[in-house]
């Protein structure tokens, strides 16, 4: 479903409630600006990260990367 950032402020509960069922495209000026999707619904967040990780990363090597014991 397509609707204006104006049709969403208004009816925010009303959309909330819907995007169980469907994700929601929120565009302003004509322009897409956001997509509001279910929070359980993982799938989309899993498909962006696949690539991101090398195969053989684990969580300890990213700890050290991050605190920058490497």
């Amino acid at each position: 479903m397509i609707i204006t950032s104006t049709e969403f402020k208004t009816n925010i509960g009303k959309y909330l409630d819907l995007v169980d069922r469907e994700e929601i495209i929120i565009t302003r000026n004509g322009k897409r600006v956001a997509k509001l999707v279910d929070a359980t619904d993982k799938s989309d967040l899993v498909k962006a990260l696949k690539g991101v990780l090398p195969i053989d990363a684990s969580l300890e090597a990213a700890k050290e990367e991050r605190l920058g014991m490497k």
